[in-house]
């Protein structure tokens, strides 16, 4: 192939990671039909490498990772960073963020499941996340319609640090425990559930008990008159004690009245 140099520079050009020789030849001959040796595209690569140490190129051909790479060189790399920076400050919005947590727990997810769950229209705010290359789309669900099924991508666990979906935060970790009132007591903290379901028990029981000891002390007066019917005395009471000495004073004064009228009447006999 007369082009070999160029389509090797275009492969290199075009390629993400680093691409080895032998995926170099495998491309080609899948291209072209025609078997390339390893020592001859290892040659055009090497002239390509001269080719662009002129200071004319602002890019280079690099030997990373078992292949090749185009990358900046190292002059414009403050410049570059610059740049990285700039726009490693666009945050995300609430309303990408809600979309893009949906996807994530639930992929892979319709647009109108996702729409169900925040309660609004999301076709804005997924054509956003998929400019970013935050979410892709996976395939189509065996649904009426057939609607398009999304997911989060590579550049997702990259741009939040992690290497795979398990590493997630779990949901149970979003618990709002501010919205509770008052804290727990040292006694609750650090037991299980069935540690506090029991103290819980228990404090019912005792709850139980000091009512029922309640009723008791309510229904003694009862039982004490039920005892004074079946033939045992009480003691008098003040109200009694007084009405038994109001009685006795009457009668003394009335025998007292009796006496005195029987003298009267004699010493009138007397005179008489």
């Amino acid at each position: 192939m007369n082009d070999l140099q160029k389509l090797i520079e275009a492969l290199i050009f075009s390629s993400e990671q680093p691409i080895s020789a032998a995926d170099l030849q495998t491309v080609l001959f899948t291209y072209s039909g025609e078997e390339i040796s390893l020592e001859a595209i290892q040659e055009h690569v090497e002239q390509l490498m001269l080719k662009y140490e002129s200071d004319e190129h602002v890019y280079e051909i690099i030997r990373t990772g078992g292949g090749f790479q185009f990358l900046s060189k190292p002059y414009y790399h403050k410049v570059i960073t610059v740049l990285l920076q700039h726009r490693s400050k666009r945050k995300l919005s609430v309303a990408a963020l809600e979309c893009l947590s949906i996807i994530a727990y639930a992929q892979p997810v319709t647009k109108t499941d996702i729409e169900q769950i925040r309660g609004v229209n999301c076709d804005h705010t997924i054509q956003k996340l998929m400019e970013r290359d935050l979410i892709r789309i996976t395939g189509r669900a065996e649904t009426a319609g057939r609607p398009l099924l999304y997911g989060t991508t590579q550049y997702f666990m990259d741009y939040f640090g992690i290497n795979t979906l398990d590493e997630l935060p779990k949901l149970k970790e979003f618990e709002q425990k501010d919205l509770t009132i008052g804290s727990p007591s040292d006694i609750m903290e650090g037991m299980t559930d069935d540690e506090v379901y029991s103290k819980v028990q228990l404090n019912q029981e005792r709850r139980e008990d000091a009512q029922n000891a309640e009723h008791e002390e309510i229904e003694q007066p009862e039982s004490t008159s039920g005892n004074t019917e079946s033939g045992d005395e009480l003691p008098e009471t003040s109200a009694q004690s007084e009405t038994i000495s109001t009685e006795e004073n009457e009668e003394q004064s009335l025998s007292g009245d009796g006496s005195a009228d029987g003298e009267t009447i004699s010493n009138r006999e007397e005179q008489e």
